[in-house]
């Protein structure tokens, strides 16, 4: 069938190894394929063949979502919204629309043909890629199998696409980034990601901080303040913080304070107070550590024979009912019988004392405190005999300092 050395390059592959080739494949008919020579050759052959429909043939052959469209000797991608513009050069150009199973496109005999492929918001001639995509080839357009010139070049013969499919994804993550802080790249797109303690904001690029104090009332123990990206808790005055959210009393008794040399101090929950080593008034004497003593019976008639001074702190709203403070005879003796109440400072019904056993009794709190605020409590027990009529009575003074926070 042929009568020169020249050949042309088909789509098979056991046909490439020919040398020379000198024609250039015009157009593709249905059934025929008519080669047309260089000046001064005849036309030799005609062969006859039928096209091959990559788009059912080759799995995937377009990526992101393009429609793959069928035409003599391949196939082309293209987005959901482009049309086909099919011209000769001189009739006015047709547009084939968008089907499954497209015709193979074929421009009338004996005049060179070009394709022009245009979407339907571009002016003729050229391709508006989707966002996200841009012209180039994939893995699907490296499959195109694509004739060329070798020998020279067709006076007035045009057989390819003038315009490359829009298969490339266009990474805009490079370059200037979108995104104000994480950018990552999609097939066609982007979406962008704030760092921890940001959230997207509105236009979905920019970053806004997130208050994580606004969440709950329980973010901190005493007060949340937030930060960009994040936040951190304080503690008041007196306190440190614990970790990351809780707050823990300063001893200032260990870590300095100005009490005096007479004076001892006690810590209590957000502070120290300073009270004197000596708390014994007249007619009591110190006759141990914080117990005064009255030595004569005489003058301390009606007054209790000892006097011991205590003190503890509790935080305020402290929930009730709560056992605070445990009080027991030193000297236990036979036969004898002891009760015990509360004396003194509890005009606000605040406290009652449980009796526990005949030498025991505890403290209990009926109502929460607010602080700061200190409470003196005189606790009395009272020690009778019946048999022998002896009664005798000692006081314990306690002092109970309220701390300003619940902690």
């Amino acid at each position: 069938y042929f009568a020169t050395m020249a050949f042309f390059c088909l789509y098979l592959p056991y046909l490439t190894s020919f040398a020379h080739i000198a024609y250039r494949l015009i157009f593709l008919l249905k059934h025929t394929v008519a080669y047309y020579m260089n000046p001064g050759l005849s036309l030799t052959a005609v062969l006859p063949f039928s096209d091959i429909n990559e788009c059912t043939t080759v799995t995937d052959a377009c990526k992101g979502g393009m429609r793959c469209i069928n035409h003599f000797g391949g196939y082309f991608c293209l987005p959901q919204n482009a049309q086909i513009i099919v011209s000769n050069g001189d009739d006015e150009p047709t547009v084939a629309p968008l089907v499954e199973e497209q015709p193979p496109l074929a421009p009338a005999p004996a005049l060179p043909v070009q394709r022009v492929i245009q979407s339907s918001f571009q002016s003729q001639g050229t391709m508006q890629c989707a966002a996200g995509h841009r012209h180039g080839v994939d893995e699907a357009a490296s499959r195109r199998r694509v004739c060329q010139q070798v020998g020279g070049t067709v006076p007035g013969a045009m057989s390819r696409e003038t315009v490359p499919p829009c298969l490339a994804d266009v990474n805009e993550c490079e370059g200037s980034n979108p995104c104000q802080h994480q950018c990552y790249n999609i097939m066609g797109s982007y979406i962008c990601q704030c760092e921890q303690g940001y959230e997207l904001a509105s236009n979905q690029a920019s970053c806004q901080d997130i208050d994580e104090c606004a969440f709950s009332s329980y973010m901190c123990q005493w007060q949340c303040v937030n930060q960009p990206g994040g936040y951190v808790c304080t503690c008041p005055e007196g306190y440190q913080l614990q970790g990351n959210r809780m707050c823990q009393d300063i001893d200032e008794c260990e870590t300095g304070n100005n009490c005096r040399e007479d004076e001892m101090c006690w810590n209590y929950f957000g502070g120290f107070r300073c009270y004197p080593r000596n708390p014994c008034h007249e007619p009591y004497v110190k006759t141990g550590e914080g117990r005064c003593s009255c030595q004569s019976l005489t003058i301390c008639r009606g007054l209790p024979p000892s006097i011991v001074y205590k003190y503890m702190s509790i935080s305020s709203e402290r929930s009730v009912p709560a056992d605070i403070f445990q009080i027991q005879a030193t000297s236990v003796y036979p036969n004898m019988h002891n009760t015990f109440r509360v004396k003194s400072g509890n005009e606000g019904g605040e406290f009652i004392l449980r009796r526990s056993s005949n030498v025991s009794a505890m403290l209990v709190m009926t109502k929460p405190l607010t602080g700061p605020r200190e409470h003196v409590v005189d606790l009395e027990m009272v020690t009778h005999n019946n048999v022998l009529n002896y009664r005798s009575s000692s006081l314990l003074r306690l002092t109970i300092i309220v701390g300003p926070y619940a902690f």
